[in-house]
């Protein structure tokens, strides 16, 4: 007598035909439901929300990402569920027939992997292309936003342990503080004056490092009035933690009465500084002449 373990056969006949046919139609049923759903109301949600034109392109591109794995997901979950309940074993343990070959299917997963993946290449190409992404391009920044000409500069500025912010088109005053004039493209040149730090404007969908006498460059297309976090992403020593602080977008009026009343606040210091440079020596005595 055999002690074999025979798969049960699904009613009214057609043995693993009839078995693929069930999966499938149960997995396109819930990719129809489960993917919309996670494109309308999970893809949105997902940070770092629309503070910015680079922070709205990382919420498509995250939802395009969790839409497009939704089906995949489900596939191979419902392919385990599927094989755990019709496929066990019945009676005795044994070895089960051999099943080699499968060439179509090898096809079909390899075309239809490498289709999902180009695709997804292809899309991820041109979000970060077309704006800069909100990340640090260097001292020459390759991919520029439409108005780049137009961009105000401002000057992020590392050091152990705290940002400064300086606006060259305003005498090149420096503040402990950023603050930006909504609806503007503005262009971060970020440096450092001691080790290697990291500016991640989180909200804004902007991270780039700060590396002595380097200018990173980075743009970002602001939307409406906005508070956002300001973070060091980069471990620069034993204050590391405490290097944060809160920034904010504010309509372009206030950001003139906010930038006025800094000028006046530190003339008195800003004459000692440095002509604008885009770097600056890493020694802070030496950038103090």
């Amino acid at each position: 007598m055999s002690t074999e373990a025979t798969p049960a056969t699904p009613p009214g006949g057609g043995g693993d035909t009839a078995y693929g046919r069930r999966f499938l139609i149960l997995w396109i049923v819930a990719s129809l439901i489960a993917t919309p759903l996670v494109a309308i109301f999970l893809g949105p949600a997902i940070p770092p929300g629309n503070g910015s034109e680079q922070a709205s392109g990382q919420v498509l591109g995250n939802t395009v990402l969790v839409s497009v794995l939704t089906p995949v997901t489900l596939f191979v979950l419902l392919f385990l569920a599927f094989s755990l309940s019709h496929f066990r074993g019945r009676g005795a343990p044994g070895e089960g027939p051999a099943d080699r070959g499968g060439a179509r299917i090898q096809v079909l997963w390899t075309v239809v992997t490498v289709a999902i993946v180009m695709s997804l290449a292809a899309f991820g190409a041109y979000e970060l292309t077309k704006d800069g992404a909100g990340g640090g391009q260097g001292p020459s920044a390759a991919f520029l936003p439409p108005g780049h000409a137009q961009a105000m500069d401002v000057q992020v500025i590392g050091q152990q342990w705290a940002f400064t912010y300086r606006y060259p088109t305003f005498g090149g005053v420096e503040t402990p503080h950023l603050v930006l004039p909504a609806h503007t493209l503005i262009r971060l040149h970020v440096t450092s004056l001691d080790v290697v730090h990291s500016f991640w404007a989180y909200q804004l969908g902007v991270k780039a490092d700060a590396n002595p006498g380097v200018d990173n460059v980075v743009y970002v297309q602001l939307k409406g009035p906005l508070t956002f976090q300001l973070r060091c992403a980069e471990l620069c020593g034993l204050w590391h933690g405490y290097m944060f602080d809160t920034g904010q977008v504010v309509q372009p009026a206030a950001f003139k009465t906010w930038i006025r009343a800094e000028q006046a606040i530190y003339r008195p210091i800003t004459e000692f500084l440095p002509a604008y440079a885009t770097s600056y020596l890493p020694e802070p005595a030496d950038r103090a002449g």
